[in-house]
């Protein structure tokens, strides 16, 4: 099965740092899914970093759009899942997740697979479809 939101409630974001990537094609596909009103889970194969310097420019539309969006991505948003094959990597993010989660306001997630990542996200929608059934 494709990994898409057609399919399944996730969002595809890249943190690829390139001069080609559009970030607003991430902010929008955010954007798309908070309108939307349901649960849903973020997907990356390109984890974020702490090192990576944004300009003022970034700092301040990004923090503009958090302040806007804030409750519905507590709300909305279960989990960024980091796709990272690599054992060594994954442990290396899990004290960046804390401060993930403090930024975001959502918790981030480590698969080694995309079929653990989907395990992952639909363990964390059913227990959330089960929570409001309940």
């Amino acid at each position: 099965m494709p990994l898409d939101s057609k399919n399944f409630p996730l969002v595809w974001m890249s943190y690829d740092h390139g001069p080609d990537h559009d970030h607003n094609e991430d902010f929008e596909a955010l954007e798309a899914n908070l309108k939307r009103g349901a649960p849903f889970v973020v997907l990356t194969d390109s984890a974020p970093s702490e090192d990576h310097e944004h300009s003022q420019e970034e700092k301040k539309r990004t923090s503009l759009w958090m302040k806007k969006h804030k409750a519905e991505l507590r709300t909305l948003v279960l989990a960024m899942i980091v796709i990272e094959p690599s054992p060594a990597k994954r442990l290396a993010f899990k004290p960046f997740g804390a401060a993930f989660a403090k930024f975001w306001g959502y918790p981030m997630k480590l698969a080694s697979s995309r079929d653990e990542a989907m395990e992952i996200a639909g363990k964390l929608l059913s227990e959330r479809a089960g929570s409001v059934t309940s």
